[in-house]
């Protein structure tokens, strides 16, 4: 039986630090590409990253609480209620105690939340991936922290996604991602409470936080069942993990409060009830409708040539998520990671939202780059090297053209 003082601690700033040092390199890699790209362009990156799109509407959130809308001349109606709070309050609590304006505010705490979002997927990949059993030959079978290469591996490959830039935008994905990793760390390490804390915060943030609370609900109901006493209905038996069925059960019933009490506020706000959200996504033309929309766009770009390679690039990459997640899966992936990872791509993959976001909304999945971190871990350092500082310097083109020419919505 094991308490929760032996528990594993997080991850220290100490261990961490390679990770964290590679991740800033990145990103100011990126900046800088994006900098001299957009003066070449006569545009400033400052607006791209802080005042356009999405950064906008949080801005005005931020500035004018809920309420706002834009009315456009085919009857859509694009209401502010679409945005979940949490950035738009970190926003004005950073704009109270500084001088910064609320786009700008926007910055520091998606800069701030990053770092987070980091360290939290180095935490993950190195409990799952980072240790190793010391003295097995001798029967001695303990297992010690190993040198944390899958963890550094893990959070340079986030970084050099193909649109990694929107880590550094006044947008909700570096916030959403923090919240994530740390609440399936809490989740591994059995720390039910701030687990389901972490997950309302997310909740909070995005819709996409259901996928937190479902990875908690999950690892939560197996963990119980697994470690239920053989005599039924005793509730107060303390689980191997040394958490009662209560401290599971708070942490269960906290996950969902962020994005229920949001989605049931925001019903109340317009007079329609449960559903009143869905109709405020209507008006955005977002829904789900299980992937139809999402493949007819792609099936139309096999009518013309050169379009149907964007097609062919498309299916590609459908592919290839699909194919990470089966890898996942035959790897032994905890079970929290893939429920969690698996919610964020269906719903990504299966909603009726402008199609250019899908990347985007792709990015707190993190989980799916874990085996190919893996792989880059079990390489020769100037080898794995080699490779993510190309990919760096790829993904930092690609982030300072999709910025200067469409896009995020």
């Amino acid at each position: 039986m094991t308490d929760l003082a032996t528990r594993p601690a997080p991850p220290l700033l100490s261990r961490a630090a390679p990770a964290l040092l590679g991740y800033a390199a990145v990103r100011a890699l990126g900046l800088v590409v994006l900098a001299l790209w957009s003066a070449a362009r006569d545009k400033s990156a400052l607006t791209l990253l802080s005042a356009r799109w999405d950064s906008l509407w949080y801005t005005r959130v931020a500035e004018l609480g809920y309420g706002y809308e834009v009315r456009l001349p085919n009857g859509d109606v694009h209401s502010n209620l679409a945005f979940f709070p949490l950035l738009p309050w970190l926003e004005r609590a950073v704009s109270a105690v500084t001088p910064l304006s609320y786009a700008h505010a926007g910055l520091v705490v998606s800069t701030l939340a990053s770092l987070a979002a980091a360290w939290g997927i180095f935490a993950v990949a190195d409990h799952v991936y980072g240790q190793k059993e010391e003295g097995a030959e001798r029967g001695l079978g303990r297992v010690v922290a190993g040198d944390g290469r899958a963890g550094v591996c893990a959070v340079l490959l986030w970084a050099v996604l193909p649109v990694g830039i929107v880590q550094s935008m006044a947008y909700t994905e570096s916030l959403f991602t923090a919240l994530a990793a740390w609440a399936l760390y809490a989740v591994l390490t059995g720390r039910w409470v701030t687990a389901g804390t972490l997950a309302a915060l997310a909740g909070l943030t995005r819709p996409v936080g259901l996928a937190v609370v479902a990875a908690v609900w999950a690892a939560a109901i197996v963990s119980y069942r697994r470690d239920a006493p053989p005599c039924a209905g005793n509730r107060s038996a303390t689980a191997s993990d040394g958490t009662s069925f209560w401290m599971r059960a708070l942490g269960m019933l906290l996950a969902p409060l962020g994005t229920a009490g949001y989605v049931l506020w925001v019903g109340h706000r317009t007079g329609k009830g449960p559903l009143g959200y869905l109709d405020v996504q209507a008006g955005w033309r977002n829904g789900f409708d299980g992937g139809y929309a999402f493949a007819r766009f792609v099936a139309d770009k096999f009518t013309s040539f050169p379009s149907a390679l964007a097609g062919v690039g498309l299916i590609t990459g459908v592919a290839l998520l699909m194919w990470l997640y089966v890898v996942c899966v035959r790897q032994g992936q905890p079970l929290p990671l893939l429920v969690y990872s698996g919610v964020v791509t269906a719903l990504a993959l299966c909603a009726s939202s402008y199609f250019g976001s899908k990347p985007r909304l792709l990015m707190p999945a993190f989980p799916l780059l874990l085996p190919l971190a893996r792989v880059l871990a079990g390489a020769r350092t100037r080898r794995s090297a080699a490779i993510l500082g190309g990919v760096a310097v790829v993904s930092a083109s690609y982030g300072a053209f999709w910025l200067n020419g469409s896009g995020p919505p």
